[in-house]
């Protein structure tokens, strides 16, 4: 016998008006993850420990199917991982359906890493509080807007609190050392001891959403990468520009 879960993490949208890196707001589109995990050695024949992964929806030609490179299962693996997991549950399949268009600005990788840090979660059986999740995600995605949004829902504010000195070194690990790339000879021990998640790296906040807003947006035809995106923006502000910018009288604000 097997048992079926399901996953489903929203699109969002963030930097909404002066809440640059703040405020985020989860959307009607989604990314849907259906798990069948077994639940006797006897539900597989097959003793390879990795999941089989199909993929639906927008841009899924694009999506790699492997556990090593997939950002869902790298994800995953590395919540286990930092649970002493070492590896995942044999047998396991993820059928992926996504809605969220990639590099359109409406959240798609910050959706990946949160469908990723609920089903490192699920196949670990841990029973995270949401704040713990949000610390895995946040070592992955460290922008917290987007990824806070898709994790509790509706229209939230969130950032990042001052850690310790040594959190603070271990929340800024490099990317690349959190979720190490796979080469093609990779065995089960490559990468088997990751950094660990300090706790409580980010705090949100969830405003109060008349029923009666919608939201549209607008897609470009093209994508365009975050990183690039913000490398147009300034590094600086005038006080001018962040009045305007919350809509303020000057004489208001100090």
């Amino acid at each position: 016998m097997a048992k079926q879960y399901k996953i489903t993490v929203p699109a969002t949208t963030a930097n909404v008006g002066p809440g640059f890196d703040v405020c985020g707001i989860a959307l009607s589109l989604s990314l849907s993850l259906v798990v069948t995990i077994p639940t006797t050695p006897n539900d597989t024949t097959d003793d390879d420990p990795l999941p089989k992964i199909t993929y639906t929806g927008l841009d899924s030609a694009t999506v790699p199917l492997s556990p090593y490179k997939n950002l869902l299962t790298r994800v995953a693996l590395y919540v286990l991982r930092s649970h002493g997991i070492a590896s995942f549950p044999s047998g396991v399949t993820i059928a992926a359906h996504n809605e969220i268009p990639f590099g359109r600005g409406l959240g798609s990788s910050g959706a990946a890493v949160i469908a990723g840090v609920l089903l490192g979660d699920l196949l670990g059986n841990l029973q995270l509080p949401k704040p713990r999740l949000l610390d895995f995600a946040l070592m992955v995605e460290r922008h917290p807007d987007n990824v806070t949004a898709a994790l509790v829902g509706g229209f939230v504010g969130s950032y990042l609190r001052e850690l310790s000195p040594e959190d603070t070194s271990a929340a800024s690990i490099p990317l690349a050392e959190v979720l190490p790339e796979f080469p093609p000879d990779a065995g089960p021990d490559w990468g088997r001891d990751p950094p660990r998640a300090p706790n409580d790296i980010g705090h949100y906040v969830r405003f109060g959403w008349a029923k009666e807003i919608r939201a549209i947006a607008v897609m470009p035809r093209f994508e365009l990468a975050t990183a690039k995106a913000r490398g147009v923006l300034p590094e600086q502000y005038s006080r001018k520009d962040l009045v305007s910018a919350e809509q303020t009288n000057p004489t208001e604000t100090t």
